[in-house]
């Protein structure tokens, strides 16, 4: 039983850990350009997103940008007011999938990432990065409490992630007049990502969380690699879009 309870407390962990990469890598560094990463700690984040997600950055760069594009109406790639939030919510990897697959989404939106040679060696194996993370998990608990910490970490990240698509653009709080919402508990699971409404009235914001209270853990990362140089912001305040800067920002 001790084992069990470890072993899904490991699978919350890891969870955590790769949805901090989703926000700050993925997300703030990689679509946005919000924050510039210093080369190692980039390396690194692309490291853990890859034995934790198997995600490759360019296609996650693509479909959140489109998303941008065309948010809520034709062409947005995970609407939950085009599909519905449930529809979303537990078919999120499939609407991702058919999107980051598609060629022209990231000719389009992805074109300043093109696979470089660590991609074409290592990085576009996504099952070879999710077997080394499963690798680690099972040398740590043994076979059986591996896999559970792995599918522990499987579902709540899949979950958790298709929640800021599903519920963050149809339950909660829109202080700015966007389609996107405010909701605290799924902020604090996703490293700040509920923050979803915030997140839309200023895309290249590093800083999600906005007023005092709203608990940002991904900007917390960004401040503390700053501090050390290891990261830069874009802007030191968050720049709101306009109708005029909307394309503009979703890049």
């Amino acid at each position: 039983m001790r084992k069990s309870i470890l072993a899904i407390l490991a699978g919350l962990i890891v969870c955590q850990v790769a949805n901090i990469c989703t926000t700050v890598f993925l997300h703030r560094a990689g679509a946005h350009r919000a924050v510039t990463l210093k080369g190692p700690v980039a390396f690194v984040f692309r490291w853990i997103t890859w034995i934790t997600t198997g995600i490759k950055p360019r296609q996650w760069v693509a479909v959140h940008r489109k998303h941008h594009a065309f948010t809520d109406v034709d062409g947005d790639p995970h609407s939950p007011k085009l599909l519905g939030w449930k529809r979303v919510q537990l078919g999120n990897v499939g609407l991702y999938r058919r999107e980051a697959n598609n060629e022209v989404t990231l000719a389009r939106y992805a074109k300043d990432l093109p696979p470089d040679r660590w991609d074409r060696a290592l990085f576009d194996r996504a099952w070879l990065g999710l077997g080394v993370g499963i690798s680690i998990l099972v040398a740590i608990f043994g076979p059986l409490f591996g896999l559970l910490a792995a599918g522990v970490h499987a579902v709540s990240y899949l979950m958790s992630n298709a929640a800021v698509n599903a519920i963050g653009h149809t339950f909660g709080k829109r202080p700015y007049e966007n389609s996107g919402t405010n909701v605290r508990w799924l902020a604090l699971i996703t490293g700040g990502e509920g923050w979803h409404n915030n997140h839309h009235a200023a895309p290249t914001s590093a800083r999600i969380g906005f007023e005092r209270g709203q608990l940002d853990f991904g900007w917390w990362v960004i401040r503390g690699l700053r501090s050390f140089g290891l990261a830069k912001v874009r802007h030191e305040q968050p720049v709101l879009v306009t109708e005029r800067t909307r394309d503009r920002a979703a890049a």
